[in-house]
């Protein structure tokens, strides 16, 4: 017999909670490199039209799939589809896996990074004085990996506290801090002088630059910030009380993913241009090119530590949710101990963040078709793993599940809801379509 199920103390924790899923590094390191490598406001406005109607249908689709049966992902398919659909569930416990487990090296960067910021070491407007520091020590054996155990530490810490008491307690803190600093962070940035470039790249559109590989970037962003087809939201969904209001909720927290990513831009693209530094930069954006902008402000060094203790606090929140599906997996399927999962997971996530992490340094030369092991897994991950999943929660409810998906979502009609329809027609048609796209873009079609 299952254990009693916990729930959300609060609606605030709930949204606190997911929204922390949402908005993570994939907002705020990727979203405005991104946005910089595709024309800017163009891309923003694409972003949005993936993100309020394929986004959001499969957010809520995930929700649902959750609160309906109270159970992790693999036992939500099992207890609606049988056992033949089990393996949907399982496909996203293990896409969160492989997730995390090149995450929390990355993640590992942001702590180092508050090190090197608090300690002056990075006061250089000298992109490549800054891109030999960042290679120098992304390509160490030893400290990446301590900077990815501490940070593994942390998520672990908070994930073993349990729902109420551990991740919703921490949202209830993390999240009001995240936007209080991303704020501050815009606040200086818009008020540079030259940032002027940079609004204008980001609110005049190009669609000139517009091209299918611009709508294919939109849509995996979206996908990679929402936290779709890794079990996140179906398990966040899973202790949800019966009256809550879904679509709403999904409103709320898509909205909040939406506008951190935004702000985020805000935060990053009008200091770049106003230093004069170049905005398709790619990832190294993040920490080459912002210790630069950090290094010509006025009390630089003091914004450089509040950007990447955001950016921390950002990787920490998306990275709790990103643990919890396997922790649901293992206490709901197969009786174990929170602890002791808890630990069990986050020492097999370490063991695999080696070899992604030593891609950057002594494994950098061991490629199998031009991709280290960090890449094949960020490749599988995003580009297969993720769209599979989203896939498969589509099709599930648009055409196995579709009547009582309608039940739930409404509350048992007492929510009004005209647009269900459309909401299972983007399921069966729209999404799939989408998703096609993305991954025969992403695997080498044209």
């Amino acid at each position: 017999m299952l254990a009693a199920r916990e729930h959300w103390g609060s609606r605030f924790g709930f949204i606190m909670a997911t929204a922390g899923s949402a908005i993570g590094l994939g907002n705020i390191w990727r979203f405005p490199y991104i946005a910089g490598e595709n024309g800017g406001s163009a891309f923003i406005l694409i972003y949005l039209a993936v993100v309020l109607s394929f986004g959001i249908s499969l957010v809520m689709a995930e929700m649902v799939l959750g609160r309906a049966t109270q159970r992790n992902p693999v036992g939500a398919f099992r207890a609606l589809g049988g056992p033949r659909w089990a393996f949907a569930g399982g496909l996203g416990v293990l896409t969160g896996f492989v997730i995390l487990s090149f995450y929390v090296v990355v993640a590992g960067w942001t702590l180092a990074y508050i090190v090197f910021m608090a300690g002056n070491e990075l006061a250089t407007t000298e992109s490549a004085v800054l891109g030999a520091h960042f290679g120098n020590f992304t390509s160490q054996t030893f400290a990446p990996l301590l900077a990815a155990a501490v940070f593994m530490a942390m998520t672990a810490w908070i994930v073993a506290g349990g729902v109420g008491k551990g991740i919703e307690r921490a949202s209830k803190v993390l999240m009001p801090l995240l936007f209080v600093l991303l704020l501050a962070l815009v606040a200086r940035s818009v008020t540079m002088p030259g940032a002027d470039a940079g609004l204008a790249f980001l609110l005049t559109p190009d669609f000139s630059r517009v091209d299918m590989n611009t709508v294919i970037s939109a849509t995996a962003q979206a996908f990679f910030s929402l936290s779709i087809g890794m079990g996140v939201m179906i398990t966040y969904g899973s202790y949800l009380q019966r009256d809550v209001n879904i679509p709403r909720s999904t409103l709320i927290i898509v909205l909040l993913d939406v506008g951190v990513a935004v702000l985020a831009a805000l935060m990053v693209l009008p200091a770049v241009f106003a230093v004069g530094l170049d905005p398709s930069a790619g990832p190294g954006l993040t920490f080459i090119t912002l210790p630069a902008v950090f290094a010509s402000l006025p009390f630089g060094q003091v914004f450089g530590v509040l950007f990447f203790s955001l950016l921390a606090i950002a990787a920490l929140t998306s990275a709790v949710s990103i643990l919890e599906p396997m922790i649901a997996w293992a206490v709901d399927e197969h009786g174990i101990r929170r602890g002791v999962a808890t630990l069990v997971a986050s020492l097999v996530c370490l063991l695999l963040a080696i070899p992604a992490s030593l891609s950057f340094g002594p494994l950098s030369d061991a490629t199998l078709a031009g991709r280290t092991f960090f890449d094949w897994m960020d490749f599988l991950a995003n580009n297969v793993m993720l769209p599979l999943g989203g896939l498969l929660v589509a099709s599930f409810i648009g055409w196995r599940w579709s009547g009582p998906a309608r039940a739930h979502l409404s509350n048992d009609g007492t929510l009004c809801l005209p647009w269900l329809s459309a909401w299972i027609w983007l399921l069966r048609i729209g999404a799939p379509v989408a998703i096609a796209a993305l991954v025969w873009q992403a695997v080498g079609g044209s």
